[in-house]
């Protein structure tokens, strides 16, 4: 059995997850800008629920 903060989504899931566009995590991914810590498979990426949960707590602790 998964854990729920073991989920992997695509990029146009975590996106949507953000409320950003898809293209902006490809360039923050290209850039280094923020480590939201992609998972390439393949030509496909995808983001761990966690890994995403854990970018917006470190904003809001700001």
């Amino acid at each position: 059995m998964q854990n729920s903060q073991d989920v992997l989504v695509n990029r146009k899931a975590a996106a949507k997850y953000l409320n950003m566009s898809p293209n902006t995590l490809a360039v923050w991914d290209c850039t280094k800008r923020y480590d939201l810590k992609p998972i390439k498979i393949g030509r496909s990426v995808r983001y761990k629920q966690s890994d995403l949960d854990q970018f917006v707590e470190d904003r809001l602790a700001v």
